[in-house]
């Protein structure tokens, strides 16, 4: 068996993070220990919040200097102490930027692919399907006919979210960077507008408001700063806001805002709510069954964007910062 090989974090970045901020090592494969159980990595996830981990702890311990930069991923067991599991199960938890990982098996759980591709079980079925599911029918609800805004909407979540809007017979804008993704997110996606942020010709505010006149039922948010502070203005009478991530506040030095908290919510009566996927995690079941009916029946694309090599992660996650995946961005570690 081939040493193991890892990324670290080796410096807490202080501004825009870059690869200088990690570092590859090879040490010796780590024997599992009673009740452990040793997996090959396969597929890594890569999220935003991978960022926001390095900045303190959030709903899970802050990352420090100089250990292995984590990441939930699938494998595949090749040994185990745990009865629950034998070699050749495919498995999911945090794996960490490594080729192989030693866990103990309580903190490990099956792969969720119903027959479809592994990597299915991080996409449609996993962190990103449960994120998009749970964040718009469990948290806001949305229903025909309202209006729903969803920022970074050609990301993981975000061009999920407005897939299932659809379905469920809603008006969906989108807003994403760049006219080329834009017009991605409505040809593609089925979205009834995408408004591009990076447009100087006008003030967001304004685009929106000539795709939205009637104002904004649900916003589904994964930006914070600017944009949610354009939504809240944009809000209907006892709108609801489902705060999902705030990608815009990770890398860099954050900026104040966004203002009129908590002014807007009280004069408009608003419903805003922070949510974790594990909040639902008792509804996961549901979740997977509408979400493998609707891919199924071709009503939600499932949009993979996968690298290939442990040693590209650095570079796949600043570009997942920087905007530059179209759907879930996963790393290929092995076949």
């Amino acid at each position: 068996m081939t040493d193991n090989q890892r990324i670290l974090l080796s410096e807490i970045p202080k501004g825009k993070l870059t690869e200088s901020h990690f570092s590859l090592d090879q040490v010796a494969i780590e024997k599992p220990g009673p009740g452990e159980v040793l997996i090959r990595t396969l597929i890594l996830s890569q999220d935003a919040a991978n960022r926001a981990w390095m900045q303190g702890a959030t709903y899970r311990s802050a990352l420090t200097t100089g250990q292995v930069m984590s990441s939930f991923g699938l494998g595949e067991v090749v040994e185990s102490n745990d009865d629950r599991f034998a070699p050749g199960d495919l498995v999911g938890g945090d794996l960490c930027w490594q080729a192989y990982a030693t866990l103990p098996g309580r903190q490990i759980s099956p792969a969720h692919t119903n027959g479809g591709p592994l990597s299915h079980g991080i996409s449609l079925l996993g962190v990103a399907g449960l994120t998009a599911y749970h964040g718009l029918i469990n948290v806001p609800t949305i229903h025909a006919g309202e209006t729903l805004l969803v920022s970074a909407a050609g990301g993981s979540v975000g061009s999920l979210v407005g897939q299932i809007g659809k379905i469920r017979g809603a008006k969906v804008i989108g807003i994403a960077g760049g006219p080329d993704k834009c017009n991605w997110v409505v040809d593609e996606l089925g979205f009834d507008a995408c408004l591009d942020y990076k447009d100087t010709s006008a003030p967001l505010r304004d685009l929106l408001a000539q795709q939205a006149g009637d104002g904004i039922d649900v916003y589904f948010d994964n930006t914070g700063g600017d944009i949610l502070q354009t939504a809240l203005f944009a809000m209907n009478v006892k709108g609801r806001i489902s705060c999902c991530g705030a990608v815009s506040m990770y890398d860099g030095k954050p900026r104040p805002g966004p203002f009129g908290i908590p002014g807007l919510l009280v004069t408009k009566r608003l419903h805003m709510q922070g949510f974790l996927v594990s909040d639902y995690s008792h509804l996961d079941w549901d979740a997977r069954h509408d979400l493998s009916l609707w891919a199924k029946l071709g009503q939600l694309k499932v949009v993979e964007d996968i690298i290939d090599g442990l040693e590209n992660a650095p570079r796949g996650l600043i570009g997942l910062l920087a905007g530059d995946n179209r759907g879930k961005r996963m790393i290929r570690v092995a076949t």
